[in-house]
């Protein structure tokens, strides 16, 4: 038994060695240039009235995106969030949403019906975004952005349902992903807003 492990391991090493790292070059440009790391700075996109809003307004500040739904088991979210825009709104951090209907037909309203069920049952006063998709082959580009590797620079991942969190610097990098069921209010995300 132990020989036929030793026999495995050793038949494991010799693939990893004997593989060649993929070639991530072209042959019509032979020397490849070193991937250049986007910004949510660079986006603009409509807010939840229509009107244009410019994440590069928001360059000095903190950002926490996060994709919600108002028929959600994690609905009541918005109102830790809420909770964290206000605590937290003087001190270089925002919250931006993203009402999307991606998972399960959880946000059917339109961009009106859902501003209204915000501001009736959470008083949601953090800036809110037209409505998107954020998965899938209509996905919005801001999201194309937070979930690819080669425009994030730090991970390729999927959105895995309402309510997860995008963290982002000042200058607009993406540094963490959070999942859904994290709260808003989670100790790690408070850590994050105040550090320096």
């Amino acid at each position: 038994m132990k020989g036929l492990l030793i026999c495995c391991v050793g038949l494991i090493l010799i693939n990893c060695v004997s593989r060649k790292p993929k070639d991530t070059t072209s042959s019509s440009n032979p020397v490849s240039a070193p991937m250049e790391k986007k910004s949510i700075h660079e986006f603009t996109v409509n807010d939840i009235e229509g009107n244009a809003f410019s994440f590069l307004d928001l360059k000095g500040k903190k950002i926490m995106v996060v994709n919600t739904a108002s028929r959600c088991g994690l609905t009541p979210q918005y109102k830790g969030l809420e909770a964290l825009y206000q605590k937290y709104k003087d001190s270089s951090f925002v919250i931006v949403g993203f009402p999307a209907n991606n998972f399960m037909g959880q946000e059917p309203g339109n961009n009106e019906e859902i501003a209204a069920f915000c501001a009736k049952n959470y008083g949601v006063s953090f800036p809110m975004m037209s409505k998107i998709s954020v998965k899938g082959n209509d996905m919005h580009p801001v999201y194309q952005f937070l979930t690819s590797f080669e425009q994030n620079a730090l991970e390729d991942n999927d959105v895995q349902w309402n309510f997860q969190k995008y963290l982002l610097d000042e200058d607009g990098y993406l540094i963490r992903v959070v999942a859904p069921g994290t709260q808003p209010e989670d100790p790690s995300i408070i850590r994050w807003i105040l550090s320096k």
